[in-house]
Order: structure tokens, then sequence, then C-alpha cells
């Protein structure tokens, strides 16, 4: 059952008193806000462990190394010539 199915169960006509679905499942206690810690929200940290997962599902399918297991690479310095 939806949410609209359970709003219309207990308040037929629902649209008659609210202006959207949203309000009358709020003021009937079917949805309730939530507090949850900022960092969640920041969509860095989002997109980060998404792309954790897709690089993982990437290799538990193809193989590969991780970050971790790969060689860094230092590039020389360069020397400037002076004349």
């Amino acid at each position: 059952m939806n949410i609209r199915d359970e709003v219309e169960a207990l308040l037929p006509n629902w649209e008659r008193w609210y202006p959207s679905l949203f309000d009358a499942a709020s003021d009937l206690g079917l949805i309730k806000a939530t507090v949850c810690d900022p960092n969640t929200l920041l969509l860095s940290r989002r997109h980060a462990k998404v792309r954790q997962r897709a690089e993982e599902s990437h290799r538990e399918k193809w193989g590969g190394k991780t970050h971790e297991d790969r060689p860094t690479y230092r590039r020389s310095k360069r020397h400037k010539r002076h004349c």
C-alpha cells in the first residue's frame, strides 16, 4: 500500500482539506521528519560513496587493483636550465 492509498483509507476526500498529499500524510502521522547527520547531506560525500561502490562493483566483475594496491609514481623534478 502506498502513501496515497493510506491517506485515502484514513481520510476520504482529503483533497478538500489539504493542498498536497504530503500535508495530509504529515498531519495523519504517516510520514515523519527525522534528524540526520548534516555530513550525510553533502553531495561530495554522497558522490564519493557512489563512486566507491561503482569501483568495487567493477573490480568484482572485471578484476583489478584498488587505489591502495596500485604503485605510486612520483614525477621527477625538472631542473631549469640557465643560459
